[in-house]
């Protein structure tokens, strides 16, 4: 795991200090090795930082020029059938390497398989490749968006980089960068801003599932892999041959992941996706593996208990931290920084703290991210059955009013869900009041002075027509799960120079759970049903016996108490005006919120984060 950037012109000579201030800024990504490349013509740069996992030995720092001299890669992530990939290019072409490292293994498929290479790897990963004759950059990200990418072309310049503070830290060459209204809106929708968009109009991020070219003729982008083409015209409906399916893919998704030359864990919430990953990883490591779980003291948001009974159940070495509204606080001010944009999804907090309590241990954990996409998971997909029954969408306004009247924030909850207008965006609608953020009705109230912008996304023609419930699920595979959850843990893990692996997204698990019956997924009540069917073989069910919880944060409680203060230092009419939001109308949602109405607390959470974001980046904005 690590950080890469780099430059490429065409019409100016690179300087190498750029590419060093660029990789310098994401030395947290990699703490273990850095390293800078500029090409014979000055006329491009990469640049490294090192997280050591794979082959711990110098020879496996980056960037790596091929023993030709004619390629030079950076790349981050990790490939987990690189032994495999290695074996098959000895095979064939007779290659030597001198290495044990996956680096060595991608840069070889490139220069043998050429650019259908990416087709061959199971893994993580951002990667650029220089070819010297050519004078062409070559990048690849990953299928599911695990490794981020960003990019800025503008004048025959290109620069990419792991993060957005890599492109600040070189306005002398790019300039200031303009804000991006349209990412704006799409923030006060969603909580987070959703590829190709970044905050910034002049940077974008590198589609995932994508490669690109870029040369004299500009820059190229072609798709290796789209979730589309996974899609089956039937379904796996036979209940006991597609348990032994996915059992078996999970063991060897995992047991890939479990590769490592440095000391390794799990990240261990007690729900049913972590577990799946813990038990399994256990079941196939002769020595208790680590886990590591967060908590927190207010009680109705604690599932460290849980976790603790599953990793005594599995006999893990157990790790825990309890978190309070201080660590929250200290924590509060960091976050424009940790995420460069605008980001509200507060559990990037209990994220960073068990990554750094994990860091003090490992130096890379599996997480447990990407399974209620897949499975069905979340309660927002009963919604999106409801909302197409004849009976919601002929009564959904009259309904709205009584619910709306009604005193408990659960209820004004289900007004805002029923609120909404024929040209609505339905799935992203219902994420939007699903996680209490603004609707695209309120949105319009909240701007002055600025265009409003409605939401649209990419609707592709699927080969077989999903149920409301798969379709708002595929809509979170495209974007929630992409832009916010792996976002989250990316920055956070990096953050603390930890490595992160998923093995629920291993494409070729993601390729057979799109294609389970719905059936399969929930029986009556009862969501993620097959995927429960296999963790039941190694934890009682029992363990389970209860509601789904979630990586939630008590924010809500702490900004009516303890974060109070908050309010008062974010959401002041200058910094308010200075991103052309109607403080009028923010000073009527805080004084409905402290007046007790709770559920409006993700509203104002959303402008905080909006506000401290601006305050520690306004002098990169060309306002």
């Amino acid at each position: 795991m690590c950080g890469i950037a780099g430059i490429f012109s065409l019409n100016q000579p690179i300087k190498k200090e750029w590419v060093e201030s660029m990789t310098r800024q994401l030395a947290h990504r990699g703490p273990d090795a850095q390293g800078v490349f500029l090409s014979d013509n000055d006329r491009c740069g990469l640049g490294h930082r090192r997280l050591s996992i794979l082959d711990l030995s110098e020879a496996a720092n980056q960037p790596m020029k091929s023993p030709c001299g004619n390629y030079t890669l950076v790349f981050n992530g990790e490939i987990y059938n690189f032994e495999t990939l290695r074996e098959e290019l000895k095979k064939s072409f007779q290659v030597d390497f001198t290495t044990d490292s996956d680096t060595e293994v991608v840069l070889m498929a490139f220069i043998h398989w050429g650019k259908t290479f990416v087709e061959k790897l199971n893994g993580m990963f951002a990667i650029a490749i220089y070819h010297h004759s050519s004078h062409q950059l070559y990048l690849y990200r990953d299928r599911m968006g695990i490794k981020p990418l960003y990019y800025y072309w503008k004048d025959g310049v290109f620069a990419f980089a792991s993060e957005l503070k890599s492109f600040t830290a070189i306005q002398s060459l790019l300039g200031k960068f303009t804000l991006n209204d349209r990412a704006l809106h799409y923030f006060l929708r969603l909580g987070y801003i959703p590829e190709p968009h970044s905050i910034y109009k002049e940077v974008n991020k590198f589609p995932s599932g994508q490669r690109g070219r870029v040369d004299e003729n500009g820059i190229e982008f072609n798709s290796y892999w789209l979730l589309n083409d996974q899609l089956l015209a039937d379904t796996y409906k036979n209940e006991k041959e597609a348990k032994k399916k996915l059992n078996q893919i999970l063991r060897e998704s995992i047991s890939k992941r479990l590769k490592s030359d440095v000391p390794f864990g799990v990240f261990l919430s007690g729900g049913i996706d972590s577990s799946t990953v813990a038990s399994i990883a256990q079941d196939l490591h002769n020595q208790p593996i680590k886990t590591f779980s967060i908590g927190f003291k207010e009680a109705s948001y604690n599932e460290s208990e849980h976790a603790k009974a599953i990793a005594n159940h599995l006999g893990t070495e157990h790790h825990e931290f309890t978190v309070s509204h201080q660590d929250a606080q200290e924590l509060i001010p960091q976050l424009g920084e940790m995420f460069d944009e605008p980001f509200a999804d507060a559990s990037a907090i209990p994220t960073f703290l068990v990554s750094k309590l994990a860091r003090e241990k490992v130096k890379m954990v599996l997480t447990g991210d990407g399974g209620d996409e897949q499975f069905l998971g979340y309660g927002m997909y009963q919604w999106a059955d409801r909302l197409q029954s004849p009976f919601y969408r002929a009564f959904h306004h009259p309904m709205k009013w009584i619910f709306k009247s009604l005193p408990s924030s659960r209820f004004k909850r289900i007004a805002d869900v029923l609120d909404y207008a024929p040209s609505t965006h339905m799935k992203s609608h219902i994420f939007s009041t699903e996680q209490y953020f603004f609707s695209e009705k309120e949105l319009g109230s909240v701007f002055k002075g600025k265009s409003f912008y409605s939401l649209s996304f990419d609707e592709l023609n699927k080969p077989r027509k999903l149920s409301s419930k798969e379709d708002q699920a595929y809509f979170d595979l495209h974007y929630y799960l992409k832009d916010d959850l792996l976002v989250k843990v990316d920055r956070a893990s990096m953050k603390a120079s930890l490595e992160a692996r998923v093995p629920l997204l291993d494409h070729e698990l993601v390729a057979f759970s799109v294609n389970l019956d719905e059936k399969l997924k929930v029986k009556g009540n009862d969501s993620k049903y097959l995927l429960k069917q296999v963790l039941f073989d190694y934890v009682p069910k029992e363990f389970f016996d209860r509601p789904k919880w979630g990586f939630g944060l008590p924010i809500r409680i702490w900004m009516s108490k303890e974060l109070k203060w908050m309010l008062d230092e974010y959401l002041t009419s200058e910094k308010l005006e200075a991103l052309h939001i109607d403080v009028e109308q923010v000073e009527k949602i805080k004084k409905r919120f402290l007046s007790g109405e709770d559920q409006l607390y993700n509203k104002l959470w959303l402008l905080m984060m909006l506000v401290q974001w601006h305050d520690k980046h306004k002098n990169f904005l060309n306002e």
